[in-house]
């Protein structure tokens, strides 16, 4: 076995076992101590590291923020006078756009930092980076091949760092689709998630998050993933792990995946699925992930999900860098 899928398999190994602590923690639902959370200050490299209500929290503000820009068209610069380094190792549509435009509506300057700009740990270390940036900005949010890169970032710095994708976690495209969820099914407790593809920073961060918020976990992978599996029976935890798409994707309310060319997502693998089954994938995507029918059908909710990028990073920015507490009533959890 190579070195690298030893090391993939290790992370899996460990999102097993933070998922099956999780899920024995449980959560509690609508939580009268939601508003006095406080982020304020906090770094998010993963959201491993965000208890229930914390998640929740974010969850909530990102809401209310889309309602009362979106719906109610009200102004607010929540962020007036303050600035983000943007700082991209890899070129991204949604994650660009979500965060500059974000960032910008709420009265803040976003600057946009390429390899071009700037060079993590090259013509100067990842270290001094931290520290520059921490006296020219307020917050940054760094989007790198490795997660090792955000963990320097952050150990350095005195402002919080938003992983925006490194290649463990991506928190930022699950706090989304935690949001498109909530809106289409009105609650995210008791949701099965089917995860069809290979293991990835999105599958990581959903099982990092998943059980904290009550939702089940089917998992198909390729067979190089199977011992993970005997991890999962040995603590007894609501997980399934399997190389057949059709059994995880049985009885699901979700259906997702990412990149992979080993099996492809159609309204018969939705027939499996519970009658009120959607579709989510993180986009860019592939025809030999998923057809057209399934793709363009009102059972997918992508477009959503990928507008709720903008809502639920503005959320997370305004949660981390100030004291706002949400106006609309807590959404239903």
């Amino acid at each position: 076995m190579s070195t690298k899928m030893l090391s993939v398999n290790k992370t899996l190994f460990k999102c097993f076992r933070s998922f099956q602590n999780s899920s024995l923690r449980g959560f509690s639902t609508g939580s009268p101590s939601l508003g006095s959370v406080n982020l304020k200050g906090r770094s998010c490299l993963t959201l491993k590291d965000f208890s229930s209500d914390e998640i929740k929290k974010l969850l909530w503000v990102s809401g209310d923020l889309k309602h009362r820009i979106k719906h109610e068209k009200q102004y607010l610069p929540l962020l007036q006078g303050k600035s983000i380094a943007m700082v991209f190792e890899k070129r991204s549509t949604r994650t660009r756009m979500s965060t500059e435009t974000g960032f910008a509506l709420l009265g803040g300057h976003p600057c946009f930092l390429t390899s071009q700009d700037i060079h993590l740990g090259v013509n100067e270390s990842s270290t001094d980076t931290a520290r520059v940036l921490s006296g020219l900005c307020d917050i940054v949010l760094a989007r790198v091949y490795g997660h090792s890169t955000l963990e320097e970032l952050d150990k350095e710095a005195s402002i919080p760092i938003i992983n925006g994708l490194s290649d463990l976690y991506h928190p930022i495209q699950i706090l989304a689709d935690y949001l498109t969820l909530q809106e289409h099914y009105g609650s995210l407790s008791g949701l099965t998630v089917s995860w069809i593809g290979d293991g990835n920073n999105v599958l990581h961060s959903f099982m990092m998050s998943a059980a904290k918020l009550g939702i089940h976990l089917k998992i198909a992978t390729p067979k190089r993933y199977q011992e993970a599996q005997r991890l999962s029976k040995e603590h007894g935890t609501q997980l399934l792990l399997t190389a057949d798409p059709m059994e995880a994707a049985h009885g699901s309310n979700v259906l997702v995946t990412d990149t992979w060319v080993s099996y492809q997502i159609t309204m018969q693998t939705g027939s499996v699925a519970k009658p009120d089954w959607t579709f989510l994938h993180c986009l860019p995507r592939k025809m030999e992930e998923v057809d057209d029918e399934v793709f363009y059908s009102p059972r997918s909710l992508v477009f959503p999900e990928a507008e709720n990028r903008k809502w639920t990073i503005m959320g997370l920015m305004v949660s981390l860098l100030t004291d706002y507490s949400p106006q609309i009533p807590m959404l239903k959890f």
